[in-house]
């Protein structure tokens, strides 16, 4: 058993948690632009193609990979986003989403569920 002494000689000191969405610094959302449109395919016991894109935070000069969520879209090299945090647990390395529907993303056409997530306005 080790005395009082060597306790506090050497102390162990907590390890911080590491934010995921750090590179958000603590923002809801960021404005970021489109440095290159690809797909992916997802971990083990899933297989498709999702499309990611790859984008800058001008802000901070840092660059993150965000996931396309929903069918189609009109994104292109250069296009002014917007990114939100969200952990996609398919895809790995992948930690943001980019909203539908603001900026140069477009909301998903002819959608009638979920109209929210995917940035649709209301048909009356």
């Amino acid at each position: 058993m080790s005395t009082f002494n060597q306790i506090v000689k050497y102390l162990k000191t907590r390890k911080k948690k590491d934010f995921t969405f750090s590179r958000l610094q603590c923002n809801p959302f960021k404005k970021a632009i489109c440095l290159k449109v690809l797909t992916i395919s997802p971990k083990k016991p899933n297989s498709a193609n999702r499309p990611i894109s790859k984008l800058l935070i001008s802000q901070y000069k840092t660059r993150i990979i965000a996931k396309i969520p929903g069918e189609k879209h009109n994104l292109q090299t250069h296009s002014n986003v917007l990114v939100k945090g969200a952990k996609i647990r398919d895809l790995i390395g992948v930690s943001y989403s980019l909203v539908r529907g603001k900026l140069d993303l477009q909301s998903v056409q002819n959608r009638k569920t979920r109209r929210s997530f995917f940035g649709v306005k209301k048909i009356i």
